[in-house]
């Protein structure tokens, strides 16, 4: 389960308020569904079941956008609910009841108000209850003469200090309770507002059969662009160095001179021909990545960057290879365009693998601003790692900064 993060006390307190009041709409959501099907029997629950259940969906889309928002991590949700031109309330209806998402919904409503809601709802039954107490003592005592507080007999001045001190103490243990509870909450809330797993399951299958035929896809394009870098570049240069060494072999004996101009040619263009291969290789899959693991290989990414380029790593031994390549390649076009676009002075890489998952971060201090769909490259990039079930995020807001982040699940050696 993804960590969730902790807000600030005061900031929790008043999530906890909202969310207090939304988990007795969530409940009065599920009244209303529960009353629909009660009546379906009777036939009148038929019209108000789909009017009830838009009702119950909207308050868990609410609900996922609430606990997306605080944790950083959109919720996959249910598939949404069913509807079919022109038919009628009985058909509606039967679609609505055969959904699983539907009862993951009810299941959620009828639930939230009495676990999420109390959690979330006694931080601020503390706060009200404490600070209300706090300032009553001193009328209490002086005015009324007597009365009690909490457990507390108010009836010396010695005891109303005290109960005031206990108020004090119970208003702070509401604030400081509130970030964990609306962590708790959240937690709570992935469980069940999540989709239902068949239906990630489904998804995930298709997920899978469309990123298998793009790596097809891509796979088949590498290897055209291959055979054209190889039919234009060496092969190219190998066929002229044959043609220019047998022009050199019938030169050795009338034109000697000629014949060493010939050669040296034939050195420079064995060189360059050299060169062609070395950087198709290259384009292929580093020989720093396949001698030195994933950790290296960014790092000399690093090291040819003229942007100050910081990396952290936090590998544990090696990964599949085809993994690395792909992360290789996605690290080196987020440098790239970091270099070429946004400006930046600065780049900060970090490599984590844990809980069998690699995620790597590329964040720099650009102008920001950095749309994927406008450009090929990290389309590119989220190609390769679609093969792996891999996914890839941008974030860059107009003026910075911007991060990428790649994960990519896998095991290390």
């Amino acid at each position: 389960m993804p960590a969730v993060r902790r807000a600030r006390p005061a900031a929790a307190l008043v999530d906890c308020t909202v969310t207090s009041l939304h988990a007795a709409a969530a409940g009065f959501a599920g009244v209303a569904v529960t009353f629909a099907l009660l009546l379906l029997p009777l036939g009148v629950g038929l019209p108000l079941l789909s009017r009830a259940a838009r009702f119950l969906r909207a308050r868990s889309d609410a609900a996922r956008s609430r606990t997306a928002r605080r944790s950083g991590t959109p919720l996959t949700e249910p598939d949404p609910l069913p509807v079919e031109e022109g038919a009628g309330t009985r058909r509606r209806a039967h679609l609505i009841l055969t959904d699983q998402g539907f009862w993951r919904d009810l299941e959620w409503a009828w639930l939230e108000p009495w676990a999420g809601g109390l959690l979330v709802g006694l931080p601020p039954a503390l706060v009200v209850y404490g600070a209300s107490g706090v300032p009553l003592q001193p009328l209490l005592w002086w005015f009324i003469d007597r009365d009690s507080y909490a457990f507390f007999p108010v009836h010396s001045t010695t005891m109303m200090w005290v109960s005031m001190a206990f108020g004090l103490a119970v208003t702070a243990a509401g604030v400081l309770a509130a970030p964990v509870a609306v962590s708790l909450h959240d937690r709570w809330s992935r469980v069940l507002l999540v989709a239902p797993r068949n239906t990630r399951l489904e998804r995930r299958v298709v997920r899978l059969s469309d990123t298998r035929a793009q790596a097809l896809d891509t796979q088949a394009a590498e290897l055209r662009r291959i055979e054209r870098d190889l039919h234009d570049g060496a092969q190219a240069r190998l066929v002229a160095l044959g043609m220019t060494l047998d022009r050199a072999t019938r030169l050795l004996d009338s034109d000697p001179e000629r014949a060493r101009e010939l050669l040296a040619d034939v050195g420079r263009s064995s060189q360059q021909a050299l060169a062609d291969l070395r950087d198709l290789v290259h384009g292929i899959h580093p020989p720093v990545l396949a001698d030195r693991g994933l950790g290296d290989a960014v790092r000399s990414l690093a090291m040819d960057s003229f942007l100050d380029v910081h990396v952290e790593v936090g590998l544990r031994g090696r990964l599949p290879s085809p993994v690395e390549a792909a992360v290789y390649f996605g690290v080196s076009e987020a440098l790239a365009n970091a270099a070429k676009h946004s400006g930046a002075c600065e780049v900060r890489i970090t490599l984590r693998h844990e809980a069998e998952l690699l995620r790597v971060t590329v964040t720099d201090d650009g102008r920001g601003g950095a749309d994927p769909a406008l450009g090929t490259g990290l389309s590119g990039v989220r190609r390769r790692l679609d093969g792996f079930d891999g996914t890839l995020a941008v974030t860059s807001p107009p003026g910075g900064p911007t991060s990428v982040v790649l994960e990519v699940p896998c095991a290390s050696s």
